[in-house]
């Protein structure tokens, strides 16, 4: 149960002036000042561009996929489309947003009062953008995971330029990840004091600064290979396909927590916030943060299960750590059940709109931790559902449902921030419906089609009804998710100019009394 302390680490002290960081602006500050909250807003306006980008792509190739037959693309532009749908998706939007946003609270919800190792953040930022434009150019076709011998065959006379993308985007995340650690080091009241951003930066710093430098290596293989001055993964020549699995996947599988822990860090800040009181355990969530840390190291040979055979003891050893790292997902969705049911919740966050945000994340992130499940099981996972579209419904629930989610509400929490003014309210939530029908049909029916043995990667498929309709609904909901991106988009410039000016608290907790009417908390 919580403590006298808890006021202080958890969020209770998350509170300050809205001020109109953007006018003050210009683009010259924007682009070149170390200041935390010109890097940060730079950070979220870039990966929002990268989610329209390959948000983009995605509606561009559903609607290849939403009948059978060809109708728009055949293979290569297809896959190049979904190369950068993924690649975009996740190295230019999920993972760079939520570090954003965790750049901008840091300073005030640790204690430090500025970003330290700001330069680094800057560094990370360019060399971004710089991979992206290199990826875009290289129009690469062999998919986010880029699996030799194909990513070594494929792709054309700039594929060159890709393999360089990946090499950035792991010095760039590396940076990102020793700023994170620093900050995380320099928190207040470290340890038993520390607010649970403090130790979300820590988890996630290490992630970073120990798995980018595999990604790395990963990389300059792939470009040497490929010049052929090497033949570390190309089997035509003496290479071993499994030295990239190994390699690859001990970066790839804690790159899949890479952008939920700072989504984690969000909710844990944003959530005693809204409500008013702080959370409802300190210790397990500390807890679940290290064994995260500890455990996303040694599943990853779950990726990979149907090219080893399913009796060897290491299968099985990865099947039970992936059963394991249940343990921390489960402590940190309780603490925030248990927080939302250990009082009635404040009148003021049910009509909220990050609240609204932060429910919905919770939700999915359940039906991708239940679903994730099966994908544990060797047997089940090697013979059934492994490459079919089962495993992006699991990712999708994730990284979209809940990772998503999550950034929306950090972003609308810090419009007031940032801008002085409140987003229309009205707009926020039709986003709001858009992006949770959209997000749920669309998880939902890939789910349908992974039950239904649906392969991924394929561009045309047999006229069957168990998949002709659910890709049908799977494209309109993927058309809604990007209406609601579109109101969004529209919201946040819009009330920039025209929305009503916030003065004193932008976030007040406010109670309904049993008598009827309504009371704000005192100030933390």
């Amino acid at each position: 149960m919580a403590n006298s302390l808890d006021a202080e680490r958890m969020g209770g002290t998350l509170n300050w002036e809205p001020e109109d960081v953007i006018s003050q602006m210009s683009l010259r500050t924007l682009l070149f000042s170390n200041d935390y909250r010109h890097i940060a807003i730079k950070g979220m306006l870039t990966s929002i561009v990268m989610l329209g980008l390959g948000g983009l792509m995605a509606i561009l190739f559903r609607t290849e996929l939403a009948l059978p037959d060809l109708q728009f693309f055949d293979a290569r532009p297809y896959m190049s489309l979904l190369t950068l749908h993924g690649m975009l998706m996740v190295f230019g939007f999920a993972i760079p947003l939520v570090i954003s946003l965790m750049y901008y609270m840091m300073p005030r919800v640790l204690g430090t009062e500025t970003l330290l190792w700001a330069r680094g953040a800057q560094w990370s930022y360019w060399l971004l953008i710089a991979a992206a434009v290199l990826l875009i150019i290289s129009r690469p076709d062999f998919t986010w995971t880029f699996y030799p011998p194909m990513s070594l065959r494929v792709g054309g006379n700039l594929v060159w330029m890709g393999y360089i993308a990946i090499l950035l985007v792991a010095i760039s995340e590396f940076l990102a990840g020793a700023v994170l650690l620093r900050n995380g080091l320099a928190a207040k009241g470290r340890w038993k004091k520390m607010p649970l951003m403090g130790w979300a930066a820590l988890s996630e710093g290490l992630l970073l600064t120990i798995s980018t430098p595999v990604l790395g290596l990963v990389a300059v293989y792939l470009f040497t290979d490929w010049m052929q001055y090497t033949a570390m993964f190309d089997p035509a020549r003496g290479g071993n396909i499994m030295s990239f699995m190994f390699l690859f996947w001990f970066y790839g599988h804690p790159a899949v927590y890479l952008p939920l822990v700072p989504a984690i860090a969000l909710l844990y800040t944003l959530l005693p916030r809204m409500l008013g009181r702080p959370m409802w355990s300190y210790w397990s969530a500390v807890v679940a943060f290290l064994l995260l840390t500890l455990l996303s190291f040694v599943v990853f040979p779950h990726h990979f299960q149907p090219a080893a055979t399913v009796t060897t003891m290491i299968g099985r050893t990865t099947q039970i750590l992936t059963l394991l790292i249940f343990i921390p997902s489960t402590l940190h969705v309780f603490n925030w059940i248990a927080t939302l049911w250990s009082a009635p919740i404040a009148a003021s966050a049910k009509r909220s709109v990050p609240f609204k945000f932060m429910i919905a994340s919770i939700i999915f992130l359940i039906i991708g931790g239940v679903t994730g499940y099966v994908n544990a099981q060797v047997a089940v996972d090697s013979d059934f559902i492994h490459n079919t579209y089962w495993v992006p419904a699991h990712f999708h629930a994730m990284f979209v449902g809940f990772v998503a989610n999550m950034a929306m509400a950090g972003m609308y929490f810090l419009y007031p921030y940032f801008t002085g003014r409140m987003f229309s309210q009205g707009m926020a939530n039709t986003h709001f419906w858009m992006w949770q029908i959209g997000i749920f049909t669309k998880v939902m029916m890939m789910y349908v089609l992974g039950y239904a043995y649906f392969p991924r990667w394929v561009v045309d498929y047999l006229d069957l009804p168990q998949w002709s309709m659910p890709q049908m609904m799977l494209t309109g909901g993927a058309y809604l998710i990007g209406l609601g991106f579109i109101v969004f988009v529209f919201n946040i410039i819009w009330s920039a100019k025209r929305g009503r000016i916030v003065t004193g608290d932008a976030w007040p907790v406010i109670h309904e009394t049993p008598t009827g009417p309504a009371v704000a908390a005192p100030a933390e």
